[in-house]
């Protein structure tokens, strides 16, 4: 299988910088899926499981907020958050869970609600699809 250059970028540091065969990106459109000479797209992130397929190994992390951007060339992926799952724990699920939800009652406008009800929806799917996948510490 043909590999492209991937970045994975968070705030604090640059986490991934390498040569991949795959990325299953969590796009807050749905879930996609980048290989060698992909076309130009363009997306936002949902928080989720960002899977790097490469080099014979598989790495799993926790993504939250950021976009990815896609061209024939790479991929790189600017993330506001980024979590091996191999160092998260359902506890620290549990409590951003609990603060959205804090937030949640906290809106003033319906717009605002929305959002954070949307937000506290993706986070609840991650949660459920990291534990579905065993990867996590309790």
């Amino acid at each position: 299988m043909a590999s492209f250059p991937f970045e994975l970028v968070s705030p604090e540091r640059l986490v991934y910088s390498g040569s991949v065969t795959e990325v299953i990106v969590p796009g807050a459109e749905g879930e996609f899926t980048v290989l060698a000479g992909h076309a130009p797209f363009v997306s936002t992130l949902k928080p989720g499981v960002l899977t790097i397929k490469g080099d014979g190994a598989l790495r799993k992390l926790f993504v939250r907020g950021g976009f990815a951007e896609a061209n024939p060339q790479g991929l790189t992926v600017l993330a506001e958050m980024t979590v091996p799952l191999t160092e998260t724990s359902m506890e620290q699920f549990t409590q951003m869970i609990r603060n959205a939800e804090e937030d949640l009652e906290d809106a003033r406008d319906d717009a605002t609600r929305q959002k954070r009800a949307t937000y506290l929806g993706d986070l609840k799917a991650a949660a459920l699809a990291i534990e579905a996948a065993g990867r996590v510490t309790h």
